[in-house]
């Protein structure tokens, strides 16, 4: 039996029980950034590029005029709902919690808008310009003619996906008049794939999990010289459209008052699938704050990947199927067995930390999010929810060793939320009353 499976994390994650790990290998900023394999200039590129499609995006979905084409979403703070995390606990919580509700991007409806729209609009400019019908300093409104839409459409997009990578990849491509297709992995949610079938997407069914369905999506994209394929476990494009969040976030900090440095520290937590996402996010955070900023990944416990390959220093040469663990969750943009080739290994460096969150926590922390704020979320978009009790109760060796034990009443907390917007109501409801009982039978954190 390989040496790692005795260990007493990867025991811990067999027994599906919840664990906070804290990152043996993160090191100082200045010591590996100018290591990376992407740096500032390469988040800064894709930044530019969303600002020329931002006229575009404004024109075709008016949902984002009020941003004028700036796929970006509300930070609220949320006394309400740090009251009822201290409550749960009988612990007081330092400092703010805030709520970033990506739950409510335009056009898909959730973080993954970010990373998959970007990457859409990658490709399309990279054709457009390629063809001689575009050049950067164009009005790029005029992507929206139909012999732009008549060039795309020759070419096809295709991606796997649990559901929200789907949606914005879906989408995206249509609106442009590309030919998509969604590799649906089994535990996708079937009103995700009406809602894109509707917009003229080519929905392909599979009843194994996320890893069967993208590569299926990456086996069919090879079969045409027109298609691309857009992979969510190793994609540079996706994690760089995600990584833009940090810019944006800066300015809503200084727009709210918030000062991040040694004395102020901000603290993150990001639902983890597959890692482009919380990974784009967390390489951003980290260029922007440095070492001020400490980045916390959630995942089901019944799909840990991330924490998984970073402990066993395996990554993506390990899945939680071969440990036994089922990747079942109610979290279906979590469900992910085996994390990015791409992500685990640059997160050795950046990332403070992996905890793992039972289903029924996350159900009673939704529950718990829409009682105290009033905000609808996925179960997925609630894991960030238990990031701040994991620190406080679970973190002093941690808070120590970074000298900021002592500086946590000025400390910021943000929850990443994910996924919601676009739940149906009666799903919605459905998440809520589950939460709710498992609430009223015990709070169980």
């Amino acid at each position: 039996m390989t040496d790692y499976i005795s260990t007493p994390v990867v025991q811990s994650l067999i027994a599906l029980q919840e664990i906070t790990w804290f990152n043996p290998k993160k090191m100082q900023f200045d010591e590996v950034q100018s290591k990376l394999s992407l740096q500032m200039s390469d988040m800064l590129d894709a930044s530019d590029r969303l600002t020329r499609f931002a006229p575009y995006l404004a024109q075709v979905f008016s949902e984002t005029a009020v941003t004028n084409g700036i796929i970006e979403s509300e930070l609220k703070a949320i006394p309400a709902m740090q009251r009822a995390l201290s409550d749960s606990l009988n612990l007081e919580i330092p400092g703010r919690l805030w709520v970033k509700c990506d739950n409510q991007l335009p056009i898909a409806g959730s973080i993954k808008a970010r990373g998959g729209i970007y990457e859409v609009l990658l490709h399309a400019e990279r054709l457009a310009l390629a063809n001689g019908l575009l050049k950067t300093s164009d009005d790029y409104r005029a992507c929206d003619l139909e012999h732009f839409r008549e060039l795309f459409s020759k070419h096809q997009i295709v991606v796997g996906s649990t559901g929200n990578l789907g949606l914005s990849i879906g989408i995206m491509s249509a609106k442009l008049g590309f030919d998509v297709t969604v590799h649906m992995s089994s535990d996708a949610r079937e009103w995700k794939k009406a809602l894109l079938r509707s917009k003229g997407v080519n929905v392909v069914e599979h009843t194994a999990d996320y890893g069967v369905a993208v590569e299926q999506g990456r086996q069919e994209a090879m079969q045409k010289d027109t298609a691309y394929f857009i992979d969510d476990e190793d994609s540079k494009s996706l994690f760089l459209g995600y990584s833009v969040a940090a810019l944006q976030l800066q300015k809503q900090l200084v727009e709210q008052g918030i000062v991040v440095d040694k004395d102020h520290p901000l603290f993150v937590y990001l639902p983890c699938g597959v890692g482009g996402a919380p990974g784009g996010i967390t390489f951003g955070l980290k260029q922007v704050f440095g070492d001020h900023v400490h980045c916390f990944f959630a995942e089901p416990t019944h799909s840990p990947c991330m924490v998984l390959g970073m402990e066993t220093a395996l990554h993506n040469g390990i899945s939680v199927q071969e440990l036994g663990i089922d990747n079942q969750t109610c979290a279906d943009g979590l469900a992910v067995g085996r994390p990015s080739a791409f992500v685990g290994p640059m997160m050795d460096s950046l990332l403070s930390g992996v905890y793992t969150v039972s289903d029924d926590n996350m159900y009673r922390h939704l529950a718990m999010l829409v009682d105290a704020e009033g905000i609808p979320v996925e179960p997925s978009g609630a894991a960030g929810a238990s990031g701040v009790l994991r620190i406080l109760t679970e973190g002093h060796d941690y808070l120590t060793a970074h000298q900021i034990e002592e500086k946590m009443s000025q400390a910021t907390h943000i929850m990443w939320a994910t996924g919601g917007d676009m739940v149906p109501e009666e799903e919605r409801k459905a998440y809520y009353q589950k939460g709710k009982a498992l609430l009223e039978k015990g709070r169980g954190f």
